[in-house]
């Protein structure tokens, strides 16, 4: 048996649609495989009722058939599906670190991108790489049809996840198919300033960039009491608030010393609201990794 944990991702980051991603210190899924004749699945943890064990619909029968590795996989789930935190894309992830190692098929971490990106497009609908690349890497990663460029950094981050469902494929409808020249340039100038914010460890330059005025409005109308959280977190001390990923999360960076005050007043916000939420006091952490 192998066994491999995979963190939570947030994607986007406002100004980087299907672009930016990064890892989370926490939470994340467990991953353990062993060596079989056919794929078998069983799924434990947070939502597990939710997700099916048939191979054919789950993202890592799909990455095992990808590799040519069937096994008997176990997935702790420690992200919760439909949260916007890369669910799918951490066990995508982790099955295919696992796997790979498994078997000995002897793929980089960068070649196994695409490899579980195919693997999430079974839930997600689409094979994103904004997910499954800070997953198996690590650090901010830039996704393009060109390949992935990774950043280490260790921002701090603030995930709030109410008790509330969206879904990727309903999250995707509401994009905008359009954009103005003007928001296409202020666009490219955030996520500019965001890239160079990770780059030299600075909460206050990827807050800035952060802001979004094209996807991230059509996305935060589908969270109930998003706008409240948003503006609580700021007053609490947060450098910059998005949603993060598909929703209902809500991402928030600041700085080490106001998580918690940010956390506790996100929180509170959604209580306000009538809605139930956990945080994650959290950072842009590692990749996957073999325990």
């Amino acid at each position: 048996m192998l066994t491999v944990r995979a963190p939570a991702t947030s994607a986007n980051l406002g100004s980087g649609f299907d672009v930016f991603g990064v890892a989370l210190s926490r939470p994340a899924d467990i991953v353990r495989v062993t060596k079989a004749d056919e794929t078998t699945i069983e799924v434990t943890g947070t939502g597990s009722e939710y997700i099916p064990e048939d191979p054919e619909k789950n993202t890592v029968g799909a990455v095992a058939a990808a590799l040519d590795a069937p096994a008997h996989i176990e997935i702790d789930k420690g992200v919760r599906p439909a949260s916007g935190l890369g669910s799918s894309a951490a066990s995508a992830a982790a099955a295919a670190v696992a796997l790979d190692e498994l078997y000995d098929r002897g793929n980089t971490r960068e070649e196994l991108v695409p490899i579980a990106a195919e693997g999430e497009a079974v839930v997600s609908g689409t094979a994103h790489a904004d997910n499954v690349a800070p997953s198996i890497l690590g650090g901010f990663t830039i996704a393009t049809d060109e390949g992935i460029t990774r950043v280490d950094t260790s921002i701090p981050l603030v995930a709030c996840l109410p008790e509330t469902v969206v879904s990727t494929r309903d999250a995707r409808r509401v994009v905008p198919e359009e954009v103005t020249m003007g928001e296409q340039v202020a666009t490219v100038g955030k996520a500019a300033t965001l890239a160079v914010g990770m780059c030299r460890d600075d909460p206050e330059l990827v807050g800035r960039g952060m802001d979004d005025s094209v996807v991230t409005p059509a996305r935060a109308a589908l969270i109930d009491g998003y706008e409240a959280v948003r503006e609580e977190a700021f007053m609490a001390g947060a450098t910059g608030v998005t949603v993060s990923g598909a929703g209902p999360a809500v991402l928030a960076t600041c700085r080490t010393g106001d998580r918690r005050a940010v956390g506790s007043a996100m929180l509170d916000a959604f209580a306000d609201a009538g809605i139930e939420a956990r945080v994650y006091r959290s950072r842009v952490g590692r990749g996957a990794t073999i325990h």
